[in-house]
C-alpha cells in the first residue's frame, strides 16, 4: 500500500464529503478509493469511515487518522519544496483562502508573487471566514487573507500579518456619468443609507454581520431588496439596476473603471475592520509560504495595498 497516496484520498474525502466526488478529484475510480480506505483501516486496525449508502462521516479513530494525515502530507510538501527549491527560487504550490471582500487584493498579491517567483503556483480560493480558519488549522491552506479580529474573539490561535483596515462606502449610480472613472461623493450617514434600496450579502457572510452591526449602531434596521453571496453581483446589480450597495474599499477599488458609479464614504458610526494575512502556528513553513510572507511585508507591496483598499482617497 502507498500510505501517503491513500492518506491523500482520505483528505479528499473529508474535503468533498462524497465518495464519488473525492474519487473524481483524485483522478481514480470510486472502487479504487474505497479499496484504499479499507487498506488504511487494515493498516491501523480500526474503522475510519462510518459506512452507509452515502458518506456519513469519520469515526473518532478516523478523525485522529485524518489529523495525522494532514500533518504528514504537509510535512511531505515542505520536504519536497526544500529539495526542489534553491535559496532564490522557491518551487511549489501555495493555497490561499480569501474572504470574498478581499479577493481583489489577493488577486494582485498572487499575480505579484508569481511574477517574482515563476516557480510558485498560487491557488486563490474564495472562502468564508470559518472555512479559512478551519483550513489553516487543518493545514489544508497555507495562507489566509481575512478578518483577523475574529481570531481573539473565537480563541483561534493563528499567526497574523496586518495588511489594511476595511472602510465602507455606499455605492450607487452617479447622477451623471463620470469621465470613465468612478467618482467619490460626500460622506453619507449609515442611517441615510438604510433608507435606500440595497443589495447586500447574505446573512451567512461575515461581512454582512459587520454591515448589519453598523446599521444597528446607527439605530436602524435594513431589509435589503436583493441578497447575494457573490461579490460580483453586489457591484453589477448597481450598474444594471436601481439599487445601491455597501462595499468595502477593496471592492470599490476594483470597480473604479465604472464611470456610471459613485461611492460615498459611510460614517456615524465610523467602521474600520482589520484585514490581514493569517498562517498556521508553528515554525515549520514551506518555501512558498516564506516567499509569500516576505512579499507581504515589503513597503512596495503595502503601498499597493493602500492604493487599492481602505479609504482610497
Amino acid at each position: 500500500m502507498n500510505l501517503l497516496g491513500s492518506l491523500k484520498y482520505l483528505v479528499a474525502l473529508d474535503e468533498h464529503k462524497h465518495f464519488g466526488r473525492a474519487a473524481q478529484a483524485c483522478h481514480i475510480t470510486q472502487p479504487a478509493l474505497s479499496n484504499a480506505l479499507r487498506a488504511i483501516e487494515q493498516e491501523f486496525g480500526c474503522a475510519i469511515v462510518t459506512r452507509g449508502r452515502s458518506f456519513i462521516g469519520f469515526t473518532p479513530e478516523g478523525q485522529r487518522v485524518l489529523a495525522s494525515a494532514r500533518r504528514m502530507l504537509h510535512e511531505r510538501e515542505c520536504l519536497q519544496q526544500d529539495l526542489q527549491s534553491t535559496r532564490d527560487r522557491p518551487v511549489g504550490s501555495l493555497r490561499i483562502g480569501v474572504v470574498p471582500t478581499a479577493v481583489p487584493i489577493a488577486a494582485r498579491f498572487a499575480a505579484r508573487l508569481q511574477a517574482r517567483h515563476p516557480s510558485i503556483a498560487p491557488v486563490v480560493l474564495s472562502l468564508s471566514s470559518p472555512e479559512i480558519e478551519a483550513g489553516l488549522e487543518s493545514l489544508s491552506l497555507d495562507l489566509g487573507l481575512g478578518y483577523t479580529d475574529r481570531l481573539a474573539e473565537l480563541g483561534i490561535r493563528l499567526g497574523t500579518l496586518p495588511q489594511y483596515a476595511e472602510h465602507y462606502f455606499l455605492v450607487r449610480r452617479a447622477p451623471s456619468a463620470g469621465a470613465g472613472r468612478l467618482r467619490f461623493g460626500q460622506t453619507m450617514r449609515w442611517a441615510e443609507a438604510a433608507e435606500l434600496p440595497l443589495c447586500l450579502l447574505t446573512p451567512d457572510m461575515h461581512n454582512r454581520a459587520l454591515v448589519d452591526g453598523a446599521f444597528a449602531a446607527a439605530r436602524v434596521v435594513v431589509t435589503p431588496v436583493i441578497q447575494t453571496n457573490s461579490i460580483l453581483t453586489l457591484a453589477l446589480s448597481v450598474v444594471a439596476g436601481d439599487v445601491c450597495s455597501v462595499l468595502p474599499g477593496a471592492l470599490v477599488g476594483a470597480v473604479r473603471g465604472y464611470g456610471e458609479l459613485e461611492a460615498l464614504p459611510l460614517a456615524d458610526p465610523k467602521v474600520l475592520t482589520p484585514v490581514g494575512f493569517m498562517f498556521p502556528p508553528g515554525d515549520r513553513s514551506s518555501r512558498t509560504q516564506e516567499a509569500a510572507m516576505a512579499l507581504a511585508r515589503e513597503p512596495a507591496w503595502m503601498a499597493q495595498v493602500a492604493a487599492n483598499s481602505g479609504a482610497l482617497v
